[in-house]
């Protein structure tokens, strides 16, 4: 676990959703932002854009939810504002909360979505030395491989994964895996979660866009959403950057990927206390976590709503 930095997850199993929380260190984070996909659902991403007055976040929430997931970040301000945490103004300081949210509302109950009172749970929970992975948080309700129904799709979450470069800069990707089409291994190509036959088999998400008529009733039901996690010192402009590299790893891990009906979104939040980094050393890094966190995000995952994990036929 990358220690800069806190997450902290709220979980309703009940209802089949959550919010996921990552704050930076007291001082706040140079933040970034990359959204790819076309049906995003965020919250204060122009803010971190480059040539802004703000440069630094101090936290970045990912909600189930859809739009009303949204309101997660209310509660982690409030969390924030009451640890005397953001951006002073001379009479008061503002919390920097950035945020994106997918859709779960087909799983559990859709009159019940995260709010600011869970957003302020999954603060209180957070730590620096272990995150949980699966159908936790914002993975709670998600959901891969939606092109036919619920009952042929794979149950997504959580995934986290790092990697302590050899200047001990450490990067790291928190993602929420909710996407319309298939979890594949990068290293081989093969399908790890996605579309499923009546047998159990997988169908093949991208083939069957070319091939089946059907693969239409479940398009809006999407979006892989995360944030990257450095202790490297960046400017905007290179967290703006590092945040579009690491989308590669969104491409390499989801078939298809970035569609029309996904709201793919990274946020980048660098901490700056280990120092500069290479570039490229560092985008090959966040593209590498982001494709193992997906991953992981489907193996950790527990069958939840009538939707089956991965090895689960």
């Amino acid at each position: 676990m990358l220690s800069d930095f806190r997450v902290g997850h709220y979980t309703d199993l009940e209802n089949i959703t959550g919010c996921t929380v990552a704050l930076a260190p007291p001082q706040g984070a140079v933040g970034g932002v990359d959204v790819r996909g076309s049906a995003p659902g965020t919250r204060e991403t122009e803010l971190l854009g480059t040539g802004r007055l703000i440069e630094r976040v101090h936290a970045v929430v990912l909600s189930g939810g859809s739009a009303f997931g949204l309101d997660t970040a209310t509660g982690v301000a409030q969390f924030l504002e009451e640890h005397a945490i953001g951006y002073d103004v001379g009479i008061a300081r503002i919390p920097i909360v950035s945020a994106a949210v997918l859709f779960d509302l087909a799983i559990g109950s859709p009159q019940v979505r995260p709010n600011a009172a869970n957003g302020y749970a999954a603060c209180a929970a957070a730590r620096n030395d272990f995150v949980a992975e699966g159908s936790v948080g914002a993975g709670t309700g998600a959901s891969v491989g939606k092109l036919w129904d619920m009952e042929r799709a794979t149950k997504g979450g959580i995934g986290y994964s790092a990697r302590v470069l050899q200047n001990g800069i450490t990067v790291a990707a928190l993602m929420a895996v909710n996407a319309l089409g298939d979890v594949i291994q990068p290293s081989t190509g093969e399908i790890i979660g996605g579309t499923r036959h009546a047998d159990g088999s997988w169908a093949d998400s991208g083939a069957l866009l070319f091939s089946d008529n059907r693969a239409r009733d479940f398009l809006m039901q999407n979006t892989t959403i995360g944030v990257v996690l450095t202790d490297a010192a960046l400017s905007v402009e290179q967290a703006n950057h590092l945040a579009s590299m690491a989308h590669d790893g969104i491409a390499r891990a989801t078939r298809p990927s970035h569609t029309l009906f996904d709201g793919d979104a990274l946020f980048v939040m660098a901490s700056g206390t280990r120092g500069q980094g290479d570039m490229t050393i560092l985008g090959h890094a966040a593209a590498e976590c982001v494709a193992n966190a997906i991953v992981r995000g489907v193996q950790m995952a527990a069958s939840l709503g009538g939707v089956k994990r991965f090895d689960e036929r």
